[in-house]
């Protein structure tokens, strides 16, 4: 069953294209990373798809409807798009009661999501004295007041010290093992790597891939790692062979388009020593790197 559904979405601010025919679908119960360098236009088709900035053409819908026609079933639609808009004089207790009279969720719901996010002994804090990363599980327990089927989040990790982001990424499993859905926007690659089954990679508001993760990182472009006293001259043969090879060191060569049965046998053919070889697997990183090639972008 679909959830969320983005088609055909574009939206420029003035010369600058942000978003370019954008389309692609979230099924329920499924924890998908939505991946992209800075300037993707992530951030932009969130706010779309919660009705915060109108799109140029195309359409942005969960449950089939665009998110101001769903009714009360928006308490169902959990969000953090920023850890901002709190109060810095109200208390954290005091801030997510507000919430609950704006949303109309039950204030019994106050103590289990304080609880769930880790800031039950900051209910009396005032939200002004927060860091970031509490900001940040302040955000996210207001988005779970409702107790929603749905959560879609921007950077969550933003902010989080180690233990904060370990605890992040176990709630996003279990969020997403109850049958929930989660989209979440994300330049910390590894890290979605550890929690989400799918992944969606957007570069110059435009998809680039979509589909499992696992899919994703198997694209990686695998790489042979050798050490030789004789790297320039097996560097010529392995080019003349056809391979793509990067000097990784004064004896490594890091080798693509050859496997490593091809790289031994060329260099035994050759008289060459081979001190070690291996295989580098891809990761999610390599991955996004090839999809958007993003090496030498500015930040």
């Amino acid at each position: 069953m679909t959830v969320i559904e983005v088609c055909g979405l574009a939206k420029r601010f003035g010369p600058a294209t942000a978003v370019d025919g954008l389309s692609f679908t979230v099924g329920a119960g499924t924890v998908t990373g939505f991946l992209g360098p800075n300037g993707a236009g992530k951030t932009t088709t969130l706010r779309v798809l919660l009705g915060l900035v109108r799109p140029d053409s195309g359409q942005a819908v969960i449950w089939g409807k665009p998110y101001r026609d769903l009714g009360t079933r928006r308490r169902q639609v959990g969000t953090v798009l920023e850890a901002s808009g709190f109060h810095p004089g109200r208390t954290v207790a005091d801030h997510l009661r507000v919430r609950c009279a704006a949303t109309g969720a039950g204030r019994s719901r106050i103590g289990p999501v304080l609880a769930e996010t880790g800031m039950d002994e900051l209910a009396g804090r005032r939200a002004g004295s927060l860091s970031l990363g509490e900001r940040q599980r302040l955000g996210l327990a207001g988005a779970l007041l409702g107790d929603p089927e749905v959560l879609i989040l921007d950077e969550p990790a933003n902010g989080l010290d180690p233990a904060g982001v370990l605890w992040l990424r176990g709630f996003l499993r279990r969020f997403g093992d109850q049958g929930r859905t989660v989209l979440v926007s994300s330049h910390l690659l590894a890290e979605v790597a550890q929690f989400a089954g799918r992944a969606i990679v957007i570069d110059r508001g435009r998809l680039v891939s979509a589909g499992p993760v696992s899919e994703l990182v198997k694209a990686a472009r695998q790489a042979v790692v050798v050490r030789t006293p004789r790297a320039e001259g097996l560097r010529a043969a392995l080019i003349s062979e056809g391979a793509a090879v990067r000097a990784a060191g004064p004896d490594r060569l890091e080798v693509t388009g050859l496997g490593t049965e091809q790289v031994a046998t060329l260099a035994a053919a050759l008289g060459i020593p081979i001190f070690e070889i291996t295989t580098d697997t891809g990761s999610l990183e390599q991955a996004f790197l090839r999809l958007t090639a993003t090496e030498g972008r500015p930040g």
